[in-house]
């Protein structure tokens, strides 16, 4: 039985029902009023707090982050220079259907909120609908007010953004809006609106644009970097179709039509818009590749915040840098045009300067195209114009011909494939702080960047990961080799044969010598001994870490391309005794009010072990004062604690060198773009009298500015008990003997993994054997 809720209770001081009921509602409705009260006082100052949506061409009018160098220049700007405003009748049609039908199916049904769809994606229903909670509007919003509605990821962010939205469709038509809309959005490259993007990467105008091109750059708006079909043809390729099936729930795209699409390859033609970077334009553009990542994922606009970025680039090196390579390579630019001038190879005893007054009695290159038309034939293959002449019905003969009669193009195209290129770098060891940044030659000719973008074979560049290897599995600097001819067995039943220019000598060297003369035959067999995978392990550890490294023997004089970046990267961890800093570009990023957003640093590994790296630095100090990089000092006149390593490959196709100081290390790479086109002679050919001349001139002109401190010197070797590192069970006559036998023994107990301590009887054998050959310098036991 239930009882009534209006009968008394025995409770004398209990309410009646009805009373309680009145009471109740009255605290209802006195706490909705104390809640309403400051729910609209948020609400008026949200309304005063939202922008202005009155004039969006105002709001269009963003602010270019900045681009500094460490000593406070301004090296450039990132603003939305490449931007074409169209109308909406100029744009095509499908990117209309494509971004409705992704971004906002029922834009034209709102007013600015679509609030199913807000509260659809505010509890995640699984609906199968994959547009997110925002329209087209809000959006726009959120891009134009950047600073004014936040970034943060919050309700109030939100409902400035969901205000901002109302009031500009107050103002504006869903037409102006779209056309807004489309006109303001980023596409990376510095290309901002579907006019530019069409551009940059399909080379035609946006009314121009087909469904599937459509369907690719409105999928890019989701995330430019993220879905950028040149950087990530995958992801791009995906997320076009997504877009496409979208465009086919809305019925914007027959089914036939729809099946037929998707199954087509990502076409892509990147037209790059001519752009100012600024004084270092390649180190801005690797930069700015990075900020872009960095910017989206952390709810920023590169080409709109005012950002103030702080790199790691000395305005001061970077103008060395510059004038070394304009001043050197265009000297070595008149050796190439000299030498392949004529039939019979010029004499080289006239300095580089007699190149230059030889270069107007000849047509630079002339006897090189005689003997290599095969390769003008493939530079007109490549053209737009032969596909062109070919696609209205030419033959391929007939193709070539009518480009061969164009007298203009073919001197264009054999003065740029025989431009000569170069790349330059500089880092700081101890930070791994870029300092210098120079990618080519001339920016505006050849936007390639030959730092961090080219990869080439680095010749003997590579071979101090082998000797540093060699360190750190025991040996010794002076473990002695014999220069003799070498064959190593290779897959597949070949055989691989290293070679030197002076062919093998039947002399012993030290593992010193070996790396200072840059002996082939003597760094293959300290390959063979040491193991293919430490020399890989230790070029990964120290840096070579983007490019693959091929673990086969050949691997020990360069034969897999890396890029510069990561080799003078790897130097610089030989530098710093072995501790590996990653290159680092940027310092801070400050927004336009001066408030820190983000500082950077640059992650750091022990690499290989401080006696090695200093053993290894020490061997290396001989490369430049006895060896093959001795042009350095000679040339340049540098005095100062310096060690390096000059490296060139197969024909004289890349010529490099690197150079180690304590405070910097900087390296330059030398060639042709297409590696058919090579330096005609050893000499010039050689990464020690060509990509030298970069860097010697850098450093010359560094240290006589007070950019570097001359006095400034690496760690001595530890110093420790010399040893007879030599292959004892080998010594059968007196002439060898005596060859592999060192000033001193002690020590010797101690071995090393690949060499066993000597015994008391090979000792004596090689006394024995010392006593024969007359020499008195035998070693005592």
């Amino acid at each position: 039985m239930h009882a009534d809720p209006d009968s008394h209770s025995s409770d004398p001081y209990r309410l009646p029902w009805p009373e309680r009921r009145r009471l109740a509602l009255r605290f209802s409705l006195i706490g909705g009023v104390l809640l309403l009260v400051p729910a609209l006082a948020y609400l008026v100052v949200l309304l005063n707090v939202s922008p202005d949506a009155s004039d969006l061409k105002e709001a269009e009018a963003v602010r270019p982050s900045v681009l500094m160098s460490a000593d406070g220049e301004v090296l450039t700007t990132f603003g939305r220079a490449q931007q074409q405003h169209v109308t909406l009748a100029e744009i095509s049609p499908h990117v209309i259907k494509a971004l409705i039908a992704t971004e906002d199916r029922r834009f034209h049904d709102h007013h600015g909120v679509d609030f199913r769809r807000t509260v659809g994606a505010m509890f995640h229903t699984a609906t199968g609908n994959l547009q997110g909670g925002s329209t087209i509007t809000q959006q726009l919003a959120r891009n134009l007010f950047p600073e004014e509605i936040g970034r943060s990821r919050s309700l109030h962010r939100k409902l400035k953004e969901l205000i901002t939205a109302l009031r500009i469709e107050q103002h504006y038509t869903k037409d102006q809006i779209l056309t807004i809309y489309l006109n303001s959005a980023p596409f990376l490259y510095n290309a901002v609106g579907i006019e530019m993007a069409a551009r940059t990467y399909l080379d035609k105008p946006a009314a121009e644009l087909s469904a599937l091109e459509s369907a690719m750059l409105v999928g890019m708006l989701k995330g430019p970097h993220y879905y950028n079909p040149v950087l990530f043809p995958e992801r791009a390729l995906k997320r076009r179709n997504v877009v496409l099936a979208q465009m086919l729930k809305l019925q914007a795209l027959p089914e036939t039509e729809y099946r037929t699409l998707i199954a087509q390859p990502l076409r892509v033609s990147l037209t790059r818009q001519a752009e100012n970077l600024g004084s270092a334009p390649h180190f801005a553009a690797h930069a700015r590749k990075w900020l872009t990542e960095w910017a989206e994922t952390h709810d920023q606009d590169l080409y709109a915040d005012g950002l103030v970025i702080e790199t790691t680039l000395d305005a001061r090196l970077q103008r060395a840098a510059e004038q070394a390579v304009q001043k050197q390579a265009a000297s070595l630019q008149h050796v190439a045009d000299a030498e392949w001038s004529l039939p019979s190879l010029a004499a080289t005893s006239g300095g580089l300067e007699s190149y230059a007054q030889r270069g107007g009695k000849a047509q630079p290159f002339a006897h090189f195209w005689k003997q290599h038309e095969e390769l003008l034939v493939s530079a007109l293959r490549d053209t737009p114009a032969f596909r062109k002449a070919v696609e209205g019905g030419a033959t391929d003969t007939q193709a070539l011909q009518q480009l061969m009669a164009d007298t203009a193009l073919v001197a264009r195209l054999k003065a740029q494939k025989t431009r000569l290129e170069a790349g330059f770098v500089a880092m700081d060891p101890a930070t791994g702080e870029v300092k210098a940044w120079v990618g080519s030659r001339d920016f505006n000719l050849d936007q390639y960047d030959h730092v961090a973008q080219a990869e080439r074979q680095p010749g003997s560049t590579f071979k101090p990961f082998v000797y540093g290897a060699a360190l750190e599995s025991g040996m010794r600097p002076e473990r002695a080799y014999v220069d003799r001819a070498v064959e190593i067995r290779q897959g597949g039943n070949t055989v691989w044969r290293p070679t030197d220019m002076s062919g093998p000598s039947g002399n012993t060297m030290s593992l010193r010598d070996g790396l200072v003369y840059s002996k082939n035959t003597i760094t293959a067999q300290v390959m063979q001994d040491v193991g293919i995978a430490r020399v890989v392990a230790l070029a990964k550890a120290a840096g070579v870490d983007q490019s693959r490294l091929d673990p086969v023997p050949s691997l020990a004089l360069g034969t897999s391309p890396v890029t510069l970046l990561e080799m003078v990267n790897g130097y610089a961890t030989i530098a710093q005794e072995g501790q590996h800093h990653a290159p680092l570009f940027v310092k801070r990023i400050r927004d336009r009010h001066g408030n820190v957003l983000a500082e950077f640093g640059s992650p750091t590994r022990r690499a290989m072990s401080a006696d090695s790296a200093v053993q290894l630095m020490d061997m290396m100090r001989g490369v430049v004062s006895q060896g093959t990089g001795t042009m350095v000092k000679t040339r340049f006149g540098i005095v100062a604690d310096i060690a390096g390593k000059t490296g060139t490959t197969q024909n004289n196709t890349d010529g490099w060198f690197i150079l180690m100081h304590p405070q910097l290390v900087a390296g330059a790479w030398v060639g042709f773009n297409d590696s058919r086109v090579t330096m005609r002679s050893n000499y010039w050919g050689q990464g020690g009298h060509n990509a030298i001349l970069l860097v010697g001139d850098f450093f010359r002109d560094s240290l006589k500015g007070g950019l570097i401190d001359p006095k400034a010197r690496f760690a001595p070797p530890r110093q420790t008990p010399p040893v007879v590192m030599a292959n004892w069970s080998a010594v059968s006559s007196p002439q060898e003997g005596a060859a592999l036998v060192r000033l001193e023994i002690e020590g010797n107990a101690q071995g090393d993994e690949d060499q066993p301590p000597m015994t008391a009887e090979e000792l004596d054998r090689v006394v024995r054997t010392l006593d024969r050959s007359g020499m008195s310098s035998a070693p005592s036991r």
